[in-house]
């Protein structure tokens, strides 16, 4: 007879099941979509992106940009409808479809925009015209008609209007700009006032012109130097691990050497001020002058003391760190040098930082004409100031900006995110396979393919909450730098501490993602629960963390300084030739901003797979112990150190026993006998 206090359910299952969830920290080879939810929500959003597009397409935006449109609301080279309370419009322009701006040099410096009437002709003009009969000429030889509708060609010459009406004298020669139909003026003068309105700070012409013709005049060099910065820039990648020691251990001894040598002058100043403020002191002085002079020789002294102090307090602390931290210093030379020979196996590592580039680059573009397409959108109105008509977007329509702005950010961050979630699961592929020779044959490849498959919510997720602390930075700063000069201190103290905050929040959010990216990649689990774990094992390896944070990030500087200084030299020698070393300066700012961003890029995927390699190796040690059934999976490198590592704890642990056991021994012992 059954108990009826028995389980209906057998517990053995249970067992089962928690056995066979139990996450082991592998590579999995069985994965599962994770974060769906976020995934479709991403598409969605994407769906929105692409309908603002449509949008723009269906309400004649797009076409009023590409092919252009005049002052009275008509696109060039189309038949068009005729606008409500909008006079001259509704013209059939099938044979004009070049826009002519009858002042093009007209710039609005604040606006960034032409301020000119808009017309559409048949024909620019294709020589300079001086005088109203050439305008009738033109307009009589080509049939374009470069005055307002309403004035016929014949009678330019002696019409009232037509001061107001038509193209401001002299016409200058104009060719039509490929694909957007516009007439630009041939005359160098106009395009100098345009860059002028797009550089504001640039307010002498000729200058704006000496650096245009220094760069035109080494634009070989500058093409050759950005190309030695990219070939520096994947040698310093793959023999960085040779150099990783002595850098670091150079490193380490600058640092350490030079807060005690700014602590031992900090001291010495205010031992040399004080012996001065006595030796004066002893002097009896009763001069006013000179008495506000020995208070100020104590105000000195005494802040001198304070920087002191607070140098001594520093540089003791920074000993404290490095004794302690010295074995972590051995463990990011490890990681170094394994990350060299992760980019010997995976040589298409270095191919990241220019397909991440390509897409951003696409999308951007996409973006930019999106947005331009969204600003020859809408309902047409008239400007009160210019009395010409423009497409604004008006009621709920206006919100369609900062969707799509959100978009830029979020987007972008997905793309970079992609990146990230490429090279964690290339690097846990190649950590966790222990014969190196059998992986597979395109690490890279697999790891994008699980990306599409099963991680693209993940990602989505990761990049969303960047989104939501990069966008209210942005605005921030946008509010910070539209009241600059008018706002108080306190309120500029305040901005400024809340931008830092959302920076600070960013970058370590940012760290805690490509982490999760990590753990996802090896445990196939949902963004949450990744992010937890790797932030548990990161807290239990803190002060590894903070080592390979530290001495890393400032390694991997001093290789883009070095990249720099190099590009910058060789361009050196290759503008020797000129004699005007005032022109170096364009081509070498440009050179060295380029290499610096070069560098940047492909040091960053170094880093990026440090910090990888170095969650694995922390995993690894965690769950192994180099037993049979719980090898290491990590490198010869990492092994000498966790072997030197047990050795020294080996080492210390006997050196406790040792001296408990005399410890004991003494306390046995008997003591003298008393007669």
């Amino acid at each position: 007879m059954k108990d009826p206090r028995r389980p209906l359910v057998s517990p053995y299952p249970a067992r089962r099941w928690l056995k066979r969830t139990k996450r082991e920290w592998r590579p999995l080879e069985e994965r599962s979509c994770t974060d769906l939810p976020w995934f479709l929500l991403f598409v969605l959003f994407c769906v929105g992106m692409g309908s603002i597009c449509g949008f723009t397409m269906a309400t004649g935006g797009a076409a009023r940009l590409v092919f252009g449109y005049d002052s009275y609301g008509n696109t060039c080279g189309h038949s068009n409808q005729q606008l409500q309370g909008v006079r001259l419009s509704g013209l059939d322009h099938t044979d004009r479809r070049f826009v002519f701006f009858l002042d093009p040099c007209n710039i609005d410096i604040v606006q960034r925009k032409i301020r000119s009437m808009a017309l559409c002709v048949a024909e620019c003009p294709g020589e300079e015209l001086h005088t109203y009969g050439d305008l009738k000429r033109f307009a009589m030889i080509n049939g374009s008609e470069l005055c307002s509708y309403e004035l016929a060609g014949h009678k330019y010459p002696g019409h009232p209007d037509r001061f107001t009406k038509c193209p401001k004298l002299p016409v200058p020669q104009s060719k039509p700009l490929p694909v957007f139909n516009r007439c630009t003026p041939m005359d160098i003068s106009c395009y100098a006032k345009f860059a002028e309105a797009v550089v504001t700070f640039v307010s002498d012409n000729s200058l704006l012109h000496r650096l245009i013709a220094s760069v035109a005049a080494s634009k070989e060099v500058i093409i050759g130097l950005c190309v030695l910065a990219l070939v520096l820039s994947m040698i310093l990648m793959v023999i960085i691990r040779y150099i990783s020691a002595v850098l670091v251990w150079i490193l380490t001894g600058l640092v350490v050497l030079g807060s005690l040598g700014g602590t031992s002058i900090l001291w010495w100043l205010y031992i040399d001020h004080r012996l001065s403020v006595k030796d004066a002191q002893s002097e009896e002085t009763e001069e006013e002058g000179e008495e506000q002079e020995e208070d100020e020789t104590k105000d000195k002294t005494h802040a001198l003391m304070i920087y002191a102090i607070a140098a001594t307090v520093f540089t003791v602390i920074l000993l404290l760190l490095m004794l302690f931290m010295r074995k972590r210093v051995a463990l990011t030379i490890a990681l170094f040098r394994v990350a060299g020979k992760v980019f010997v196996h995976l040589p298409l590592l270095v191919l990241q930082p220019f397909l991440t580039f390509i897409i951003l680059l696409l999308f951007w573009t996409y973006w930019l004409l999106v947005l331009l397409f969204l600003g020859t959108s809408g309902n047409p109105i008239q400007n009160e100031e210019t009395g010409l008509i423009e497409f604004r977007l008006t009621g709920a329509l206006q919100y369609l900006t900062w969707y799509h702005t959100f978009g830029l950010v979020w987007i972008s961050e997905f793309i970079l995110a992609c990146q990230q979630m490429t090279i964690a699961g290339a690097v846990v592929t190649y950590y966790f396979t222990r014969d190196k020779g059998r992986l597979p044959i395109t690490p890279i490849l697999s790891s994008v393919l699980r990306l599409l498959r099963y991680h693209l919510g993940t990602v989505a997720k990761g990049s969303f909450i960047i989104t939501l602390v990069k966008i209210p930075r942005l605005i921030l700063m946008y509010v910070h730098n539209q009241l600059k000069g008018k706002e108080n201190a306190c309120a500029r103290c305040m901005l400024k501490a809340c931008i830092c905050c959302l920076w600070c929040l960013e970058k370590c959010l940012n760290y805690l993602n490509q982490n999760a990216y990590a753990a996802t990649a090896i445990n196939s689990t949902s963004f949450c629960v990744s992010a937890r774990d790797a932030f548990v094992i990161l807290v239990e390896n803190a002060l590894r963390v903070a080592a390979i944070n530290t001495i890393g990030d400032f390694v991997l500087f001093l290789g883009k300084v070095l990249i720099v200084t190099c590009t910058a030299f060789a361009g050196v020698l290759a503008l020797n030739y000129q004699r005007d070393y005032s022109e170096w300066v364009p081509p070498l700012l440009l050179v060295g901003l380029f290499a610096f961003l070069v560098a940047h890029c492909f040091l960053s995927v170094f880093s990026a797979v440090v910090d990888v390699l170095f969650l694995c190796f922390a995993i690894d040690t965690k769950y192994n112990d180099g037993t049979p059934g719980r090898e290491f999976y990590m490198d010869k490198a990492l092994m000498e150190f966790v072997e030197n590592s047990r050795k020294s704890v080996a080492a210390a642990e006997r050196g406790r026993v040792r001296a408990r056991e005399e410890v004991e021994l003494t306390a046995m012992a008997p003591g003298p006998s008393s007669a």
